[in-house]
């Protein structure tokens, strides 16, 4: 396992590190620490990790202890939020006004003016949000990585990445340096990142968290979502974040994750589904993720669920319906975006996009009420899947530089083919930490259900954490 520079270390151990997100707001709300002082120890954390890990693109230093002074005050009236002083993070694709939405490119971007409405939300539950979190050129790889800013690195192994596109997300809460953060998820940018670095990831049923400004990303492909260690502090996460704008074009009934965190979801139906959706390029599971995943069978096994091999067959039509959606939602980010400088594969996918953006693109969107009923037909005799969530375990970082965009199509491809699918569908799915490689590496499964199951999808993520106890492994302290 590698780590940083154990010189980079403080000498008196910081406890706010151990503390997940409930933990953090129980000792806010108890007067054991303060906001300001949980505030400055995951800046100072993100400062000292950031020439190695380079988790962030922005870090709010002053901003973040000026909000954690208000929020002390606040907490010393007796106010009280089920985030009130917590310190947590953003990814780079969401707008916190006052600075830059880069989203991964380079060039001089204007701060916004306003934030998202995931952040108001937040902010509404007195979160501090620390800083922005850095992602691939928008969204679009297993990597995290850019000319703009680096590599990013995997927490557990700094030669590999963390995945995309909320790696840095997804390094940032596994590193220790905040308790949880907020990504998005429009191909597995959720669950993939947070697979390789033993963390829970919610990429939660469209609409559920509002994409605002943007009525819906990349044409209905792209959630908000949480990372975190554990599966009630993500649930917190998205209750918090959880809520529609009035110009949403989707806008599910609301409902609480939270409660459903040991909840007995009583005996389950779950479908093992190992097959790969089609793709063009070939791919195979590796077999120490196959291993994984068999183990997270097992344990749902012996926690009483009915686990039996059933392969879903998702079709060409699903594949057909996800690419001129994503491609034409790259261009559609990129066209908003004036004085963005972007690697050539970037261009070549922006006019790629373009192309489809016209009769193939209205050809995808009319799919999707035939692919949930395709799909939906599945489920009549299970209640949930449990695929692999990647392919393989998290590739060396530098394997994507230096390649045209052919060959990081298959690179992408062969490490990441069975998350897609549930974008196009617009449904819910959970990675939960499914071991290790002998390596060392991290490695996740996804459970996967219908329309607005993220309570049942939670449940039983809490019970394979409550058998698996997965919180407790941690890389070594960068910093």
């Amino acid at each position: 396992m590698t780590v940083s520079d154990p010189t980079m270390r403080p000498a008196e151990p910081d406890r706010t590190t151990e503390l997940g997100l409930a933990e953090f707001a129980t000792a806010l709300g108890q007067g054991t620490i303060s906001s300001i002082d949980a505030v400055a120890a995951a800046l100072d954390r993100i400062e000292a990790s950031q020439p190695t890990l380079n988790a962030f693109r922005i870090v709010r230093r002053e901003q973040a202890l000026a909000e954690a002074a208000e929020a002390d005050e606040r907490l010393a009236a007796g106010e009280r939020l089920p985030l009130l002083g917590v310190p947590i993070a953003i990814k780079d694709d969401t707008d916190i006004a006052g600075a830059p939405t880069a989203f991964g490119c380079g060039g001089d971007l204007p701060p916004k003016t306003e934030d998202a409405e995931s952040v108001r939300r937040l902010r509404a539950a007195g979160a501090v949000i620390v800083g922005k979190t850095n992602t691939c050129e928008l969204g679009q790889l297993p990597f995290t990585s850019g000319a703009a800013f680096g590599h990013t690195r995997n927490p557990w192994d700094a030669a590999h990445t963390p995945g995309g596109s909320s790696g840095g997300s997804a390094a940032a809460v596994a590193a220790g340096l905040v308790p949880a953060a907020l990504g998005s998820d429009g191909a597995g940018s959720i669950r993939i990142p947070t697979a390789w670095t033993n963390l829970v990831g919610i990429k939660p049923q469209r609409g559920r968290v509002s994409t605002w400004p943007a009525a819906e990303a990349f044409h209905g492909l792209t959630v908000n979502g949480p990372l975190a260690r554990t599966v009630a502090d993500a649930a917190l996460l998205l209750d918090a974040a959880a809520g529609p704008h009035p110009g949403d074009l989707h806008t599910p009934a609301p409902l609480t994750v939270s409660d459903a965190v040991g909840r007995d979801p009583g005996r389950l139906r779950i479908a093992l589904s190992l097959r790969i959706p089609f793709t063009a390029t070939r791919t195979a599971l590796h077999p120490e993720v196959a291993v994984a995943v068999e183990h997270i069978a097992a344990t749902l096994r012996r926690l009483g669920h009915s686990v039996t091999v059933a392969d879903l067959h998702y079709g060409i039509m699903i594949g057909a319906s996800f690419l001129p959606r994503s491609m034409a939602g790259i261009s559609k980010v990129y066209d908003k975006m004036p004085g963005a400088r972007v690697d050539p594969r970037t261009t070549a996918n922006v006019r790629f996009g373009r192309a489809l953006n016209g009769p193939a693109l209205f050809a995808a969107r009319q799919a999707e009420p035939l692919l949930h009923k395709r799909i939906g037909s599945f489920f009549r005799d299970y209640d949930l899947v449990l695929a692999p969530t990647t392919a393989t375990p998290p590739p060396r970082a530098e394997e994507i530089d230096g390649i045209g965009v052919n060959a990081t199509n298959d690179l992408i491809t062969a490490a990441c083919p069975y998350t897609w699918p549930w974008n196009v569908l617009g449904w819910p799915a959970v990675n939960v930490p499914a071991g290790f490689t002998d390596t060392g590496l991290p490695v996740g499964a996804q459970l996967m259900g219908t329309a607005n199951t993220e309570p049942l999808l939670v449940s039983v993520a809490a019970q394979l954490e409550s058998e698996l106890r997965w919180d407790r492994h941690r890389p070594e302290p960068w910093w």
